[in-house]
């Protein structure tokens, strides 16, 4: 998927999504299979990077009922994550979309 197809994509979920949001308190599975699918892809770049910390509190699990062209989303993640690095660790804004059967679309981290 092209860049400029990613940012419409990501645009209309925004701006079209009528969702409900809910404050994560505890983990969940739908944080579980963000934080593991994000880390995987983030050690394929960068295998410096240990482990990922969600801010659970600030953490916003939204229910969507919406699509990418075809592809249901049935589930928005949107918060802080923490990127530990060894000595240090990174705060980077955090997004998962997550389709039919709990399957995770897409994590995508900010740079910083």
């Amino acid at each position: 998927m092209n860049v400029q197809r990613l940012r419409h994509a990501l645009a209309m979920i925004v701006v079209c999504a009528c969702v409900e949001p809910a404050l994560a308190q505890t983990p969940n599975p739908e944080l579980e299979a963000c934080r593991t699918t994000g880390l995987l892809a983030l050690r394929e770049r960068n295998p410096a990077v240990k482990d990922i910390t969600f801010d659970v509190d600030g953490m916003t699990v939204a229910k969507a009922n919406t699509k990418v062209e075809d592809t249901p989303i049935k589930t928005i993640v949107i918060g802080d994550a923490y990127l530990d690095k060894g000595k240090n660790d990174t705060r980077r804004t955090f997004l998962c979309l997550i389709g039919e059967k709990g399957k995770v679309l897409l994590t995508f981290f900010t740079d910083k």
